[in-house]
């Protein structure tokens, strides 16, 4: 066991580990970055709401800078699969060496277990349902709920229900995989031998214990230090199914027993984890993002209570509807409450809060993400609404700011 280490050495370790130790910003980021940047974090969470951006997009954007959005769908969507869709941290974007890992989790489902309640009948009194759509899909080829469900108005509601149902079901058991997104982002499913790499497939079924131990490796590794909470998190494995394997990764050396300075928790620190000297570099985070998004671990390590308030009443908001924390130079310094408005072309900041002991710069590092931001997107001009402009600098922007430039990045 190693001796108690400090607060700001642990943060330091975390964000190394989650790749903010060199933080890119020459724009010149390739297919390539974008694929060690996945491996690294080990996973891309995947959220429908887009009143900024899809949330699979965003932790890149926080690492590597501005990139092609598209090429991040092309990495994903190209074959051989070097990436897949399943629930990994909810749905997630997942290495495709993660696949034989989650096959517990497809176990279990197939039983009924482990899933949303409303799609427990499909292992048992619904299966025939469950079995005929199989059947469709092996015969006409890759579908989503909108190819079966028909007219939402001509046939009703609980039909369009019953399908999608049926779909998540049988994604969620393994019996088929997403092929991609289309549209207003819906899934598209296919047989796995029609997605997935045969090898893959043909590679064996590891016990429970063993999948769930090379997952836990896997969260250490991509946060450095971690509670057994924190750790379980990442992957979303259930707490009954963590002691285990976490006793045998320390025997095995793979993480360390430590302790931070003020935490009650007992906390393991990976073997190959270290702290970067100095963070420095200035990061909008998504709210999915996995430095931020197991909110006790973001509390404990920088002091930063964070919620994301999507789904409170407007009016009991404290912080916004789609809230962004702002890192800087290794510390929590503000948080933004980011809007793309399409049409008009522009990046609306809608309310701003700053941390009490944030660095007097504050607000002028964050003006310049939002500025490199906003192209990336598309959008050519950054606005801040009045209650915003909580600061001069950025009511010099209440009237909306053009860019420089608003060229695309170049696709690599």
């Amino acid at each position: 066991m190693r001796s108690e280490i400090s607060l700001s050495e642990a943060r330091r370790i975390a964000l190394t580990a989650q790749g903010f130790n060199a933080l890119r910003r020459d724009g010149n980021i390739g297919a390539a970055h974008l694929r060690r940047s996945i491996d690294r974090l080990g996973l891309l969470q995947i959220d429908s709401v887009n009143v900024l951006v899809r949330a699979h997009y965003l932790p890149l954007f926080s690492r590597l800078g501005s990139y092609d959005l598209t090429l991040l769908d092309a990495v994903v969507a190209a074959k051989p699969k070097r990436f897949f869709e399943y629930w990994g941290h909810e749905a997630s974007v997942l290495p495709i060496d993660c696949q034989p890992l989650l096959r517990w989790r497809m176990a279990r489902a197939l039983r009924g277990q482990g899933v949303w309640k409303q799609l427990e009948s499909f292992a048992s009194a619904k299966r025939a349902q469950a079995d005929a759509m199989l059947s469709r899909i092996s015969a006409e080829g890759a579908l989503a709920a909108s190819d079966v469900a028909g007219s939402r108005a001509s046939k009703g509601m609980w039909v369009w229900s019953d399908a999608k149902h049926v779909l998540e079901w049988l994604f969620w058991a393994g019996l088929v995989a997403a092929t991609h997104r289309r549209g207003s982002f819906e899934r598209v499913y296919d047989l796995p031998e029609r997605v997935l790499p045969r090898a893959i497939l043909q590679l064996p079924t590891p016990c429970g214990v063993d999948a769930r131990r090379a997952l836990l490796a896997r969260s250490a590794e991509a946060l450095g230090i971690a509670t057994a909470d924190d750790l379980r998190d990442y992957y979303r494995i259930p707490a009954a199914d963590v002691h285990l394997p976490i006793q045998q990764l320390i025997e095995a050396g793979t993480i360390i027993p430590t302790r931070v300075r003020g935490w009650k928790q007992q906390v393991y620190l990976h073997k190959d984890a270290r702290a970067g000297r100095k963070m420095e570099g200035a990061a909008l985070l998504s709210p999915f993002d996995p430095l931020v998004w197991h909110r006790p671990r973001t509390e404990r390590l920088f002091g930063f209570r964070y919620r994301l308030e999507i789904y409170t009443p407007a009016h009991k908001r404290e912080h916004g509807y789609y809230v962004l924390p702002f890192l800087l130079d290794g510390e929590l310094v503000a948080r933004v409450d980011l809007k793309a408005d399409r049409k008009a072309g522009i990046l609306i900041v809608q309310r701003a809060h700053v941390e009490p002991d944030a660095p007097g710069h504050t607000i002028e590092r964050l003006i310049e993400e939002l500025r490199l931001m906003a192209p990336w997107l598309g959008l050519s001009s950054v606005a801040v609404t009045a209650a915003a402009a909580i600061d001069p600098l950025l009511a010099t922007l209440q009237a909306g700011t053009r860019l420089v430039s608003v060229e695309p990045p170049a696709q690599h």
